[in-house]
């Protein structure tokens, strides 16, 4: 995680480059590739890429590249199987019929492990099983391509060297020079040499007639010899490559494999990019630094420990998923799915910085902006007019989980750095796998709550200009081109103005409070809670207790447009009321918790009143023919009530009548239930089609309102709900959406931004199934039986409570008057 990203489809291909951020290059480069050579006697002889199809240009004689390799394999009698973050490929019989080939490909993705987690790499373990009655001679090669995707090959200056390492392990480094001034990258491919396994390499070849060594004339000594010249190891560095010209470089692993008898051949691949550079901020380490260092040749050192270490990685992946694979409760394609939807963590343009070693530039200094004299920190309760945003240099690091630094993009289409809202749904993969993780980004944006930034943006809904950041409001995103500076890098609408982030961050902190029992993490976040809170009510326009939306997009569904008291942004208000009030009462401030917990009941009966119809909360309270739209995600903020161990919002006969609407219309009248939840629905059966969002299917809302059903006994429709979203994106009868679940798709399958975060929240059904212990056992107390609500506390709210409207300068002293 963190370290860059390439990922490998079911073919074989490694397609889907993300090394550079920002980019990804969702092509892959055929040159590099596994292939097999087999040797019987002395007339037998098979070879083959180990990957089904066939290039243009196939066997072309005037052709020196890699189309001129024998692309054998039909796939026929080879199957691929994925359970992340590992994978199988078994070839029956291809291309020899007597030889049954197996490839398993392993990460070291291992929840609450902060140090493999991070490292760029993988294994290749090939077992390869004798059927015949001779023994036969196996050569496995694998070649890659000096590139970090795309075109980046032919850029020039690209340099190769053979190393040998400790072990056993041998290989070859390619040294990768990066175009418009990016960090290097040094790739390292190497395999493990024993006994019986015999490892040569070939630093060099190119594509074309020009190299000295071409594609062809090096599958031409693999099917003559099945290995290189061992020489080959004292060649030293290759010349740079020339503008245009694509290096490669192979690796040849040799084995004889006798008659019904089996051997291991193991290979691996990592890299070495020590450095992350924003387009507009500074240069970072990458987290794996802070064990490997930041020298290109630590890619040798990666590449060794992966080939020593992978047998334990795999011990620990097992003790992590086998308590799941083995629960009876579960169905398998949930199982299946539920480990799947976490490629989005490696694969989803994740960054995780090493905070202790910060680098900055000299050119780059003056775009990051440590914290300046009389700055404050979270906890105090004064600010500067003028207050640069998070502050991060060598000596001013908030990273008190050490952990580092960690940022996902919302989506390969959609770039910015943890996106707050949808981060709401996805955060339960990080809380449950990585909680210290979770809690650092929650740090990030609560100190994000605290400061303003004054520049000028014009936002593209309306063309009104205003502020980047405003102070009390809880960040849509931590930016894109200077991530931890520069915030808000989304500008359709003016995130300061929208209902849901703010008490989205109450709730997700106190659900992070609640799960861990860090009682420090939620003394540091509480002023920040607070000033969110606060802000909130400018939003209730006339004192009622409930805010309402004001009549545009303000909301996660930012096309969807919202008028008066709302049932999402309404029903999240009232959760993150009663957050609130558990947290001031965790940390001792009964006196802010009665008060919130008698909003808490003045706005719920406000709520009732205005959207409750008998069987479903109203889209909205406007008079729209939408209003009375069945929307999904109704009940998020119920969702994270339950999740959080907290009591129900609502009695629990109408949440069960509201989420068997749900199921009934939303879900069983779309296809049959056989492609998740449609957000709005008419109440006569007809989907809503008032704009894009309402008509569309969200995966992770889908999977969030199974999660809900779990939560509240409704085991049947939860499964039911979720399966769509497999069936639909996973399965072999669906649109192919396999390790790129995209945010959408419509009821004819047409899809909206593939590679997308929300679909983590499948994480969310599996703490709904199997809660942390620190939920579990803590103690069932109705918070609004504890916070003995005076008669006078309404009166007080109403009269005490500052309507506040957004400045440009910081609050005034009194935003930190209630316990804080």
């Amino acid at each position: 995680m963190g370290s860059g990203s390439i990922s490998r489809g079911f073919r074989g291909e490694f397609k889907h480059w993300q090394i550079t951020p920002g980019y990804c290059e969702m092509s892959p480069v055929m040159a590099n590739q596994f292939s097999i050579f087999v040797t019987r006697g002395g007339n037998k002889k098979y070879a083959s890429v180990l990957a089904p199809g066939q290039l243009d240009g196939l066997k072309k004689s005037s052709d020196d590249g890699i189309s001129s390799w024998d692309w054998k394999l039909k796939g026929d009698r080879s199957t691929y199987h994925a359970l992340f973050p590992r994978a199988w490929t078994v070839y029956d019989g291809e291309p020899d019929p007597e030889l049954k080939v197996s490839c398993r490909q392993i990460s070291p993705f291992i929840p609450h492990n902060y140090e493999e987690s991070s490292l760029p790499t993988s294994v290749f373990v090939y077992t390869l099983v004798n059927t015949g009655k001779e023994r036969a001679k196996v050569s496995l090669l694998m070649t890659w391509a000096n590139s970090i995707g795309g075109l980046s090959h032919h850029t020039g200056d690209h340099v190769n060297e053979p190393f040998i390492g400790e072990n056993g392990v041998s290989g070859v480094l390619l040294h990768h020079k990066t175009a418009n001034n990016n960090p290097p990258v040094t790739f390292a491919i190497a395999a493990c040499e024993n006994q019986n396994v015999n490892v040569t390499v070939l630093p060099v070849f190119g594509l074309s007639g020009e190299s000295s060594v071409t594609a062809r004339g090096m599958w031409g000594t693999m099917v003559q010899d099945g290995s290189f010249d061992r020489d080959n190891f004292n060649a030293g560095a290759s010349i740079p490559s020339s503008l245009g010209d694509t290096v490669c470089a192979a690796v040849s692993a040799s084995t004889w494999v006798e008659p019904h008898g089996r051997c291991t051949v193991v290979f691996a691949l990592a890299w070495s990019a020590p450095k992350v550079k924003f387009k507009k901020g500074s240069t970072y380490y990458r987290r794996y630094t802070k064990f490997y260092g930041t020298s290109p040749r630590s890619a040798v050192n990666l590449v060794q420990d992966a080939l020593m270490k992978y047998k334990h990685w795999e011990e620990e992946i097992d003790k992590w998923q086998t308590p799941i694979l083995r629960d009876d409760r579960l169905p398998e394609w949930y199982k299946i799915t539920l480990f799947n939807e976490l490629y989005f963590l490696v694969a989803g343009g994740t960054i995780w910085i090493d905070s202790e070693s910060l680098v900055v530039d000299a050119d780059n200094k003056s775009s990051s902006s440590p914290l300046e004299d009389g700055d404050s920190p979270l906890h105090d309760s004064t600010c500067n007019s003028t207050v640069p945003l998070i502050g991060f240099d060598p000596h001013e690091i908030d990273d008190i989980e050490n952990v580092g630094k960690f940022l996902y993009l919302e989506g390969i289409e959609y770039f910015m750095w943890c996106t707050y809202d949808v981060h709401f749904y996805a955060s339960f993969a990080l809380l449950d796998l990585f909680p210290k993780i979770e809690l650092s980004i929650q740090r990030d944006f609560a100190r994000a709550v605290l400061r303003e930034d004054n520049s000028r943006v014009r936002f593209l809904a309306d063309g009104a200009w205003g502020i980047r950041k405003v102070i009390g409001a809880v960040a849509h995103d931590l930016g894109a081109h200077n991530p931890w500076h520069e915030l808000n890098a989304y500008n359709i609408h003016d995130t300061s103005r929208w209902k849901d982030l703010n008490p989205k961050f109450v709730l997700q902190i106190y659900r992070d409070f609640a799960a861990t029992g860090d009682m420090s993490f939620g003394k540091d976040v509480w002023p920040a809670v607070c000033t969110a809170m606060e802000y909130m009510e400018q939003f209730d326009h006339d004192g009622d207790g409930m805010i309402e939306n004001d009549g545009f997009p303000d909301q996660t569904y930012d096309a969807w447009t919202v008028q008066g008291v709302s049932a999402y942004c309404g029903c999240l208000w009232l959760a993150a009321l009663q957050a609130a009030a558990a947290l001031a009462r965790s940390l001792g401030h009964d006196d802010y918790a009665e008060r919130c917990m008698a909003r808490f009941a003045k706005a719920k009966s406000v709520f009732e009143a205005r959207l409750w119809n008998g069987s479903y909360f109203n889209y909205d309270s406007g008079t729209s023919y939408n209003s009375r739209s069945i929307q999904a995600d109704q009940l998020a903020g119920q969702w994270y009530t339950a999740s959080s161990g907290l009591p129900p919002l609502f009695e629990e006969d109408r949440i069960k009548c509201t989420l068997q609407k749900i199921f009934d219309y939303n879900v069983m009248r779309v296809k049959g239930g056989r492609m998740g939840a449609v957000n709005g629905m008419h109440p006569n059966g007809k989907v809503d089609e008032t704009c894009m969002q309402s008509r569309e299917i969200w995966t992770g809302v889908t999977y969030s309102l199974a999660a809900t059903m779990l939560l509240h006994g409704m085991e049947h429709q939860a499964f039911t709900t979720a399966e769509g979203i497999y069936i639909a994106g996973w399965s072999e009868e669906g649109y192919g959406y396999w390790f790129q679940t995209p945010e959408a798709w419509t009821v004819d399958g047409h899809y909206r931004s593939l590679i997308y975060m929300r679909p983590l929240a499948i994480w969310a059904m599996q703490q709904a199934l199997s809660p942390p212990m620190s939920i579990l056992e803590a103690p069932k107390v109705n918070t609004m039986d504890r916070a003995h609500i005076s008669p006078g506390t309404f009166q007080f709210l109403q009269d005490s409570v500052r309507k506040m409207t957004p400045k440009n300068g910081c609050f005034g002293n009194n935003v930190f008057n209630w316990d804080c």
